[in-house]
Order: structure tokens, then C-alpha cells, then sequence
């Protein structure tokens, strides 16, 4: 892959101004989903107008790591349109529910989890969750959309309501509404049937859950929408059908209740057409200890020209009219990568903040042997510091005045000296991205950058970032 190795141009520098002065008369959220490509289904037509007015809307996710990923991020996507124009919205992990497991898109059972794993993971997804906002609003501000009055997002774990309750209240006050034939006629039931595995119980009834969440919410906390992946249609006509069910049976005509809606996000697929995700053993996760900020940032610079203008629209803030300024520009050097570049920037400062832009920069430039004169020590700490894969730390009586064979096994770039020595020999080993030609050549002080660093690069593309303290 070809990567541009100087600053985006002008042009791009001014699209990135001009958003000062971007209209905060935003337009209808589900008129602006829709033209990004961030809508698959509604369950109404009528949810073009009721969202013309504030409402509050939720995101459900499901504990199964310690951490979201870029198919989570798609979906939390369209909560963050619905955020950036003053709605309530609702991040809901579900505490509860990932206990049992959702079926959809499933074939088999999922494995279940130990109550401590579960707990460590919504922990960390709703730390997660609250920093995604946070960054959000910084981001958002920056691109012109600072006077907009928001909500605080509310973040909630449906633990809290299903903890208390016994066998006999989720019969009486969940499975009552429920119809067997509907639950049946699930597409993420259906397809189990069909297996020689069949489906459990527990799993059969998880759409009961999720039902009862959209009720919970609908009742204590105003919200009339939910929005998942289109593999959750199942999920959320189930809770559409409770709150009409429940609200028939309490008889409530001192005023028309306000009817409930459902929002579906296309999944984020792979070019040969498999769902992003953890159980497709391809995440890119949103935690930059699991996926550093380099790999997040080489994502989307690896994004196909075909599918550049699909993902600006579902992951940025720019408009149609940027969007396609940017693309004309790409077109006339593609070879600069520009679109692909003003994604990986707008995405990776939207999740991971605006200095974690500039470490991706700086990791670019190192890791693919660009000129590091201008990078200091402490860019390449920060850029690194995440990345245990290409990032150590080792006392400088142990390399100092050391031969460099001995630095590169120690970082275990290198399973030995001897393997080390070869290398060097045949023209393998770079040293802060200057070839090594001695076998026996020392690092000494004068190599390391600011007194603190020194890159190792072995063959064509193993780096290691050295902190020598």
C-alpha cells in the first residue's frame, strides 16, 4: 500500500477550516442517516416526524468483551447524530443479557461467562462508552456543531433491573405479553431450528429480554426509539409488540401514549461480505491497548477507494458536498491517498481523541521509514506506548555500549546474537531507519533520540520503539 509521504494539501486543510461556519440547523436526523448509508430499516415512516421534536433514544450492546469494536462503533454512530442534535440518548449494556446470549447471527450456543468476567467487561465498555461521547463532543465542537444544546448521555446497565427479579415476576410481567408462535417466527430462532443443535431455552427467551429493556426504558426513562445492528430487527419488533401489549392491557386513555419506534444500522462487512467482529477473529477493537492507535489509523488508510466515500459518510461528520469535494481532489492523485487520509483522521479523533491523531502520524513515519529528524522522543513514546507488540523497555546499563545484536535479542526481535549478526550481514537491520553494517557495532548514547529512544527494524517490516531508561 502506497502512503502519502507528505501533509495533506491545501484544499483538505481548508475543508477542515471551513466547517467553522457549518449550519446548526442540522438537518432531520433519519433524512440524514439515510443519505449516509446509516440506516437499513425502520419500523415506521412516521419516525421522520417524531424525531423532528426531542426524544430519547437507546443502544444496547452486550457485554461479551472488555471492549467495543468497529461494528459497535457503526451503530454508535447513529446515536451520536442523534446526541450532536440535542436528543436524550441512551447507551444500555446489558449486564444481564450478556449473560445469556444473543442468538442472532449465531449457529451455535455461545460460550458463557464467568459473573467476574462479565462484570470487568462492563466496566470497561462503559468507561468506554463515556469516553466515546466525551471525545465526541470535542470532535463534534471542532466541526462546527458546538452551540448545539445536548443531553448528557445517559449510560445504564440492565443489571440493575433484572438482579431483583424472580422466576415468577419475568412470568408475570415479561412472558404474559409474549406470543410463542411470534417468538418462533424470529429469523435468529428459525435458523437455529433448522440446525441439529437446535436452540435452548435460555437463548429462545433472550429476545424477552430485550423486550423488556425497551419497556423498562420506555416507562422510567421517556425513550421511544432503539437502534441496533439489522440483525436485531427481531429484537426490537419484540419490544415494539410488549410496550403496545402492556400498554393495551393498563388502558392508559387519560392520553395517547406515544407510540415506540425502531431504527436498524446495516452491518459492517468485510469486502468479501463477513460481519465485522470478535467471533470473526477480525475486530479492530476501540480499546488502543487491544488495537493500537497505529492499527486503528492503518485501517481505514487501507480503505479501497471504492469504499472510501461509503465510510466518510458513516463514520465523519462531513457533509455530502465535503465528502465529494474531497473525493474529486482524491481522484486527481489517488496515488496521495487524501480521502483515505482525511477518514483515518476524522475516525481515529473521534474514538481516540486529537493527540492520538498525531501518534498514528508519527507512527506512520516510523514504521514506514520516512525521515524521523523532526519526531522527538517523547512522540514516539506516546505513539508506542499502547503497542506491546512493537513497543519495549529496557535499563540502559543493558544496552548502553552493548552491541546491537544484543539490544535486538534482549527486545526478542531476534531469537539470538548469532541471528542477529546474520542479519546485519546480509543488510537486515536498521537502526532509527539507518542501515546497520557492523555486526559489531554498539548503541551508544549519541543514538538514542532526545536520550530516551532508539528504533530497531528488523527485515522488511518488524519495528520495535526502545525506551531506554
Amino acid at each position: 500500500m502506497l502512503l502519502s509521504r507528505r501533509p495533506q494539501n491545501l484544499f483538505i486543510c481548508h475543508r477542515l477550516l471551513s466547517r467553522a461556519h457549518y449550519s446548526t440547523r442540522l438537518p432531520n436526523v433519519v433524512t440524514d442517516l439515510k443519505n449516509r448509508g446509516l440506516i437499513a430499516n425502520t419500523t415506521s415512516p412516521d419516525i421522520v416526524s417524531h424525531t423532528e421534536s426531542p426524544t430519547a433514544i437507546y443502544c444496547g450492546v452486550d457485554p461479551t468483551a472488555r471492549s467495543l469494536h468497529l461494528g459497535n462503533l457503526l451503530t454508535f454512530m447513529g446515536l451520536f447524530h442523534f446526541h450532536i442534535r440535542g436528543h436524550q440518548t441512551i447507551a444500555l449494556v446489558g449486564g444481564a443479557t450478556g449473560s445469556i446470549g444473543d442468538p442472532s447471527g449465531r449457529n451455535s450456543e455461545r460460550v458463557p461467562l464467568e459473573r467476574d468476567v462479565l462484570d470487568k467487561n462492563v466496566a470497561g465498555i462503559e468507561q468506554q462508552v463515556h469516553r466515546f461521547f466525551h471525545n465526541g463532543a470535542l470532535y463534534a465542537e471542532r466541526r462546527g456543531h458546538g452551540n448545539v444544546q445536548v443531553a448528557t448521555p445517559k449510560v445504564l446497565n440492565n443489571y440493575s433491573w433484572f438482579s431483583s427479579m424472580t422466576a415468577l415476576d419475568f412470568l408475570g410481567s415479561v412472558g404474559r405479553y409474549a406470543r410463542v408462535n411470534t417468538m418462533l417466527g424470529k429469523d435468529s430462532v428459525r435458523s437455529r431450528l433448522e440446525t441439529t443443535q437446535g436452540i435452548s431455552f435460555t437463548e429462545f427467551s433472550y429476545q424477552l429480554l430485550q423486550a423488556y429493556d425497551f419497556w423498562y426504558l420506555y416507562k422510567n426513562h421517556d425513550c421511544r426509539i432503539q437502534l441496533g445492528g439489522s440483525d436485531q430487527w427481531g429484537n426490537i419488533t419484540a419490544g415494539i409488540d410488549m410496550i403496545g401489549r402492556r400498554q393495551a392491557l393498563l388502558d392508559e386513555q387519560e392520553s395517547s401514549p406515544v407510540k415506540p419506534y425502531g431504527i436498524t444500522i446495516p452491518l459492517l462487512l468485510t469486502s468479501t461480505g463477513e460481519k465485522f467482529g470478535k467471533s470473526a477473529g477480525n475486530a479492530v477493537w476501540l480499546d488502543k491497548s487491544m488495537t493500537s492507535v497505529f492499527d486503528f489509523y492503518q485501517f481505514f488508510m487501507k480503505t479501497t477507494d471504492n469504499d472510501v466515500g461509503k465510510y466518510l459518510s458513516m463514520f465523519t461528520l462531513f457533509s455530502e458536498d465535503e465528502i465529494k469535494d474531497l473525493l474529486d481532489e482524491h481522484k486527481k492523485n489517488p496515488e496521495l491517498r487524501q480521502a483515505q487520509e482525511s477518514l483515518a483522521s476524522e475516525v481515529t479523533e473521534l474514538v481516540h481523541g486529537l493527540d492520538a491523531v498525531h501518534q498514528a502520524k508519527v507512527a506512520t513515519k516510523v514504521l514506514f521509514g520516512e525521515d524521523i529528524s523532526n519526531v522527538t522522543g517523547q512522540d514516539i513514546i506516546k505513539a508506542f506506548e499502547h503497542d506491546h507488540r512493537r513497543f519495549s523497555t529496557l535499563e540502559q546499563n543493558k544496552v548502553i555500549d552493548f552491541g546491537i545484536d544484543q539490544l535486538a535479542t534482549l527486545i526478542k526481535a531476534t531469537k539470538s546474537k548469532s541471528e542477529a549478526q546474520k542479519l546485519i550481514k546480509a543488510g537486515g537491520m536498521y537502526l532509527n531507519n539507518v542501515r546497520v553494517t557492523d555486526p559489531r557495532q554498539k548503541l551508544t548514547s549519541t543514538d538514542l533520540i532526545d536520550g530516551s529512544v532508539c528504533l530497531l527494524r528488523v527485515g522488511k517490516s518488524s519495528y520495535h520503539a526502545v525506551h531506554i531508561k
